[in-house]
């Protein structure tokens, strides 16, 4: 199971980003766990500049806008 955290200060664009990531993941029926994190410790100690930013297994693989489909699926895989 992956492990995806979706870093920033829940505002729209972040909510969509952890929502899209779910949504590809139950099409592809791959287990996920997807959460959102607002706290700023958790986002300095990833060095998120912007937000929404995603965590995959504790590596941050985006940040700064809502993710492609594509790259989604590629972190998925």
């Amino acid at each position: 199971m992956k492990d995806i955290k979706v870093l920033g200060s829940g505002c729209t664009k972040c909510v969509k980003t952890a929502e899209l990531i779910q949504k590809i993941a139950d099409e592809y029926k791959i287990p996920v766990h997807v959460t959102k994190e607002s706290a700023p410790e958790i986002m300095l100690k990833y060095g998120v500049m912007s937000t929404p930013a995603v965590v995959v297994n504790n590596k941050l693989m985006h940040s700064g806008s809502i993710p492609d489909r594509k790259k989604i699926e590629a972190w998925l895989d």
